[in-house]
């Protein structure tokens, strides 16, 4: 039996969870939205914005942060040589859980990584939605000791595994090359960005540290109930504590339920989006910063993921399924939370998993 080395073991993914935690608090001090910083589902939702896919005017920017973690992602793959071109794994399902996925984390407004750095900025609105997402890996893990399967993925040539990581370097053409053919929040959080190459070399950073770390929140928490194994979840651990006490040292710590930037408190919803985001990503293989992460190895089946969920926040915002934040307005408090549509859109989303659940688990003997 190989001797437990914890530097070997956990040095990895804890330094990558450090280095994204201060490029979070970097990128919010540059001008990104408060306990932000970085989030998939949100940049991603720009990113549909700026491309025209909704028209939901405060969030539309073509988020460099998002192509610099698949580019940073395919970098570090390449240079290990590491990157693989391979496709063919229920790509129809997997747009769908992807979709759903996106629905899920927009009504409670944030990916696991964005609810850690929330919660890194003391927001207990977010505790709701950490219970949701751990509820949700559960009853993937469930599936999972069945033997839920999306099927196995097979070699493509190279320039199949490099469509998404082309996609993002012509985005990138588009912002600096051709900015009037996108759209750009005048107001609200598409409007609070950073300067484009900071956010491009973050990404990059990260995707980098990410891809050589494999982080990846719904990863480390199955790994932990599954196999006992601590070290993927170490990593977020990690980015939490380094946003916790970043924020305490530049006095941006804010312990409260109440108030807190783009949050709503309505708990029950942003437990049940989370829930849905977490079986979803348990489904995935990966929560949505590894699947840009895999797509930037090569993964056909993770870009078609990333595909399910930008056309998942176009739809949220076409169709007013996202979550809408706690706010002041003339001086009296209201509250935000989930419409209707959005309520029945994470019922269905449970309905959709269930549905794609059951059908991706092995076949009885002697069942046709």
């Amino acid at each position: 039996m190989r001797e437990k080395n914890w530097v070997r073991d956990y040095g990895p993914i804890v330094l990558a969870g450090l280095i994204t935690g201060a490029a979070a608090l970097a990128l919010t001090a540059l001008g990104n939205p408060k306990n932000m910083g970085f989030c998939i589902a949100c940049f991603e939702r720009d990113i549909a914005g700026a491309l025209g896919l909704h028209s939901a005017a405060k969030v539309q920017y073509l988020r460099p942060e998002i192509v610099g973690i698949v580019l940073g992602a395919m970098a570090a793959a390449l240079a290990a040589k590491e990157f693989r071109a391979k496709a063919g794994s229920s790509p129809a399902s997997r747009f769908l859980i992807g979709l759903f996925v996106m629905i899920g984390a927009l009504v409670f407004l944030g990916c696991p990584l964005r609810m850690v750095i929330r919660l890194g900025g003391g927001d207990l609105t977010a505790v709701a939605g950490l219970l949701g997402f751990l509820a949700g890996i559960l009853v993937g893990i469930v599936f999972l000791k069945k033997g839920f399967s999306l099927g196995r993925a097979y070699p493509v040539p190279a320039a199949e595994g490099a469509v998404l990581p082309g996609v993002m370097v012509l985005l990138m053409v588009l912002l600096l090359a051709a900015p009037g053919l996108l759209h750009f929040s005048e107001e609200g959080p598409g409007s609070q960005r950073a300067f484009w190459l900071v956010s491009l070399l973050a990404g990059a950073l990260v995707g980098a540290a990410a891809q050589r770390s494999r982080l990846c929140m719904a990863g480390g928490l199955r790994d932990a109930f599954l196999l006992r194994d601590f070290r993927l979840l170490s990593g977020f651990l990690a980015i939490w504590a380094a946003v916790t006490v970043g924020n305490l040292i530049l006095g941006n710590y804010n312990l409260s339920a109440v108030s807190q930037p783009i949050a709503h408190s309505q708990y029950l919803w942003s437990f049940l989006g989370m829930a849905l985001a977490g079986w979803g990503s348990i489904l995935l293989g990966g929560c949505p910063l590894r699947q840009l992460i895999l797509a930037g190895e090569g993964s056909g089946d993770a870009a078609v993921s990333v595909l399910g969920m930008v056309a998942g926040a176009a739809a949220a915002h076409n169709f007013g399924l996202a979550g809408n934040a706690d706010s002041v307005v003339d001086g009296t408090y209201q509250v935000g939370g989930t419409s209707t549509a959005g309520m029945a859109a994470v019922a269905l989303g449970f309905a959709v998993l269930l549905a794609v659940t059951l059908t991706h688990l092995p076949k009885k003997e002697g069942a046709r």
